[in-house]
Parts: C-alpha cells; sequence; structure tokens
C-alpha cells in the first residue's frame, strides 16, 4: 500500500476526515479496510482509482451518524461529492455509489463490483482475529460483561450494555459470510469465521473451569 497507488484522494488528506477517536471504527479500521480492497479488486479485476478513492473516504460519515443519527454511508457519499468536485462525474459517481452501498445495515444494493468489493471489505475487517480485538473494543465502550453462555445468548439480544461479544458473534458476525457478494472475499471469510468459532469455543470452555 503505497502513495502512488490510484486514488484521487491521499492517505494524508482523508485521514484529516476523520476524527482523532480510535475505536473500531478509527483512521486505523479505514487503512485495514484498505488492504483488503487492494487484495480483492486486484483479484476481481476492479477499477482500483474508484475503489481506492472510496475506500478512504467510506466512513467520513461516522461523526455525522454519532452527532445526528443520520445513515453514515449517505451523508459520506454526499460529502464524497462536494470533496471530489471537479473530477469527472461519472468517476465521482462511482465513488459516491460505493461508499452509499458499503453498509451492512443498508439498503442500497452494490450495483458495481467496486462497490461489492467495498462492501466485502468493510464487511471481512470484522471477521477473524481483528473482529474479536474489534467486539471487545465496542464492548469496552458500551461497558459490556466480557462473556454470557452461548446458550444464554441465543435466548435473545437485549442490547445495550446487555449485548456481549458473545451475542455480536451469534446475531450479526457469524451471518456477515453469507452477505459477501465475491468469490476472492468469501474465501477470506471462511478462514476468519472458523478462527472466530474457536475462540468462542474456547472461551466458553474457559469460563466454565473445563481449560
Amino acid at each position: 500500500m503505497t502513495e502512488s497507488a490510484p486514488s484521487l484522494i491521499s492517505i494524508e488528506e482523508a485521514k484529516a476526515l476523520y476524527p482523532e477517536a480510535g475505536g473500531a471504527h478509527g483512521f486505523s479500521h479505514v487503512l485495514r479496510v484498505l488492504r483488503l480492497t487492494e487484495r480483492i479488486g486486484q483479484a476481481e479485476g476492479a477499477d482500483m482509482l474508484v475503489l481506492r478513492t472510496a475506500c478512504l473516504l467510506h466512513d467520513i460519515g461516522r461523526p455525522a451518524e454519532a452527532a445526528a443519527g443520520v445513515c453514515h454511508a449517505q451523508w459520506g457519499a454526499e460529502r464524497a461529492r462536494q470533496l471530489l468536485a471537479g473530477h469527472p462525474p461519472e468517476l465521482v459517481e462511482a465513488v459516491a455509489h460505493a461508499i452509499a452501498a458499503h453498509r451492512f445495515r443498508n439498503d442500497v444494493e452494490p450495483r458495481t463490483l467496486e462497490a461489492k468489493v467495498l462492501s466485502d471489505a468493510d464487511k471481512l475487517d470484522a471477521l477473524g482475529a481483528v473482529g474479536v480485538a474489534r467486539a471487545y473494543a465496542m464492548a469496552g465502550e458500551r461497558g459490556s460483561d466480557l462473556w454470557v453462555p452461548m446458550d444464554a445468548a441465543r435466548q435473545g439480544d437485549a442490547g445495550g450494555k446487555e449485548h456481549t461479544p458473545v451475542h455480536e458473534f451469534l446475531y450479526k458476525l457469524s451471518r456477515l459470510p453469507e452477505h459477501l457478494y465475491t468469490p476472492t472475499a468469501r474465501r477470506m471469510a471462511e478462514h476468519r469465521l472458523r478462527f472466530m468459532q474457536v475462540f468462542f469455543e474456547e472461551l466458553e470452555a474457559e469460563m466454565l473451569g473445563e481449560r
């Protein structure tokens, strides 16, 4: 990943658009997703100029969502149109569509390969060892417990502080591979999901004093 790679915005310019706070959706998330989009996009034959630009801007709407409850994907797409004004309109629209369609909980279906790759890369960052780390980072922000028995979690998800990483895995993360579009991402997800399954099984055994 280098600055010479194609993009309408540099990494440093993009970083300035994100808040200083870290956590699961800080700029380090953007850089991880960027590495994934480059791997998947090159394998699938995507337009890397569109894809890299969209990736660097895909979460710029997070602060607006936190402050005003707007959809960060839709807000980010509109902001990207403003930031990229002056570039060819078809290029800007391709970037904006990828941003608008990347969100997991979204009604916007990715229509282009670039939008599908960005959506896949964003979901992959929630799986595997990184996914476990992110789940616990978010649990720490909520003040949630580390663990509940899987059988108890399967009875329902109360949300809020009661939403543990176990709930997150069972109700969202384990289902992400079903929503991936590209063959490359689906292959990568298989390994990441297996790691998470082993982790939460080991966690349960240790919490119960079985290991």
